[in-house]
């Protein structure tokens, strides 16, 4: 017997004939002896009615009135699956988010989940009951202490799903959806993607926060985060789907199910050189040259950035270990005086990162981590980001005195503390799937002081207005006054926040200024073996040059590298990277 908590969305429950289906399938794994914990999304398409309903009445509805209003879908989806296993003699009780005990913070529209008060579950499912809650809906204290009613926001079911899963320790947590569990990509724009088996529980937050839209970044979070064992399957097939996997497992802290801290480990790798390649020609197949003559010669390459462009040139900066510095000036010499272009290196340098997931989600978390950087008098080289890590290069001289700030801030223990991390060749591909981002846009603050601080600064700007960013890319080049640009990629909803966010700081920079960039899309390589198999970034580099397409900015992280492409080149680079990896294979035994 095993205690399994099953979600069903929106399509799984969309009319009386589904919820019947769904409900026989339930029913079955009841007879299988089963202690089943049912979340389901409000019928397909609800959610968007409620909202039109109420907007016809105000452009601007109060958010309390909002919760009030968009809780009640699930109510219906709830009420109807019950009475459906009724009849078929199944033992069920429907549950609002209330009545199962699942306490939120006092934020409408967008609560994260503080507790789930098991003791009432665990009776009903003792009874032999199947519980059916309604996903997406908890409730809180008001500041007169009475009860009120919250939504979780996008991907709520999900997130209650798996937030059941983690306080009542279930053996599984299954996500019924309407495709057969995670793809390579989207199948929708490479009808060649396949399904993965399984899949690591930061693979896929990296893949949720890049748009695969099959899971919501806060569910892979609490699975990550809690080590829930989670599967997400098609509600029309038994097929096994994929299997997420996670090595972290935490207890549930006094701060929150959800507010527990979000950084878990901090990693100070020493003897690094920065590279600074400048001036090169501003055309496809550079970077795919560079980085492949690199490989060959037995470089292995950390962190790559390249930024903004002026005029028809580009830079390119990464980082190696300092031992294979002289290898690789020889390397890039070579390459320099075919292509044009400058090289600059620099040793001594370390490489700082922050390990945790959903980073990038939280948008004080950067901003605070560059703060205490900052604080301590130290200036930041280089600049990377991803969901599940933060990275910057500083100079290694003042790492300790980094690395012991950066753990006070985020209260961390000895054994979350790493020097010199090893990476450990893992049975993982390089590339387990790909991802398109097209709702992204590009902002630069050109003319920067060059100084400690700034990043912070602008990181703290955006937090303050609640901005997430996706990326955060520092030039290498200098302007004559020794100023920098630092561009930024974010959701396009967030675009004209952002400038109202920044003006005021801008203007304690003479000089500084806001560019907006052109139309892009952003196109992303994920895969847990990227660490340890050299030649990853080349490799992807060359299916966009054999595409022809120009990559206008590369940020990557350890599990990540992304391409910053023209819009109306994203779903061409995306096929170009999925086939070049060999991603629609039939044969995905190494996923």
């Amino acid at each position: 017997m095993a205690l399994l908590i099953q979600k069903f969305g929106g399509t799984s429950v969309g009319n009386v004939e589904r919820i019947q289906a769904v409900a026989k399938r339930i029913a079955t794994s009841k007879e299988y002896g089963n202690d089943l914990v049912i979340v389901v999304s409000a019928m397909g398409g609800t959610t968007d009615e409620l909202t039109e309903l109420a907007k016809t009445i105000s452009k601007n509805p109060p958010q309390r009135e909002m919760d009030m209003l968009l809780s009640t879908g699930e109510q219906v989806s709830i009420a109807l699956l019950s009475i459906a296993l009724h009849k078929l003699g199944i033992s069920a009780v429907s549950m609002t988010g209330a009545q199962v005990g699942i306490v939120t913070e006092s934020a409408h529209g967008r609560a994260r989940i503080l507790e789930v008060k098991t003791e009432r579950l665990h009776n009903l499912l003792e009874d032999g009951k199947v519980v059916v809650v309604a996903g997406f809906q908890g409730t809180t204290l008001s500041s007169r202490g009475t009860a009120e009613i919250t939504t979780l926001g996008r991907g709520g079911s999900d997130t209650t799903a798996v937030a059941l899963a983690a306080a009542l320790k279930a053996d599984a947590c299954e996500i019924y959806t309407d495709v057969p569990g995670v793809l390579t990509t989207d199948p929708r724009l490479v009808p060649e993607a396949r399904l993965m088996t399984e899949v690591s529980c930061d693979e896929m937050l990296e893949l949720a926060s890049l748009g695969a839209a099959v899971l919501h970044p806060r569910a892979v979070e609490i699975a990550r985060n809690y080590g829930v064992t989670l599967f997400v399957r098609s509600s029309w097939s038994e097929n096994p789907g994929t299997k997420l996997t996670s090595k972290s497992i935490r207890e549930i802290g006094l701060a929150g199910l959800e507010l527990g801290r979000p950084v878990d480990g901090v990693e100070l790798l020493e003897n690094q050189a920065v590279i600074a390649l400048s001036d090169l020609p501003d055309k496809p197949g550079i970077a795919a040259k560079l980085f492949e003559e690199l490989s060959t010669g037995g470089v292995n390459v950390d962190l790559i950035i390249q930024s903004t462009h002026a005029g028809n040139s580009n830079d390119i900066t990464f980082t190696v270990a300092e031992e294979n510095l002289e290898k690789t000036k020889i390397l890039c010499t070579k390459i320099l005086a075919r292509i044009g272009g400058n090289l600059c290196t620099e040793k001594g340098m370390s490489k700082l990162s922050i390990n945790g997931a959903g980073i990038m989600g939280r948008p004080g978390i950067a901003a605070s981590f560059f703060d205490k950087i900052s604080r301590e008098g130290i200036n930041l080289r280089l600049i990377a980001t991803s969901e599940v890590k933060v990275s910057c290069v500083i100079d290694k001289k003042l790492g300790n005195k980094a690395i012991r700030a950066v753990a006070s801030t985020f209260d961390l223990s000895e054994n979350q503390i790493q020097l010199n991390p090893i990476n450990i060749p893992m049975n993982s591909p390089e590339v387990r799937g790909v991802a398109l981002d097209t709702n992204q846009s590009q902002l630069s603050v050109l003319h920067v002081p060059d100084k400690p601080g700034t990043a912070a600064a602008l990181c703290a700007a955006m937090a303050e207005s609640g901005i997430s960013l996706d990326a955060i890319v520092q030039s290498e080049r200098q302007h004559k006054d020794g100023s920098r640009d630092i561009s930024f990629i974010l959701k396009t909803e967030n675009r004209q926040h952002a400038d109202q966010a920044l003006v005021p700081l801008l203007a304690q920079w003479p000089g500084s200024h806001l560019e907006e960039g052109p139309g892009i899309a952003r196109v992303s390589a994920v895969g847990a073996g990227m660490p340890t198999i050299p030649g990853t970034a080349g490799r992807m580099f060359r299916a966009l040059a054999n595409a022809e397409i120009n990559i206008a900015m590369i940020a990557t992280s350890e599990i990540r590298t992304s391409c910053v492409v023209s819009a109306d080149n994203g779903v061409k680079a995306i096929r170009a990277i999925h086939k070049d990896f060999n991603l629609g294979e039939e044969n995905l035994s190494k996923s």
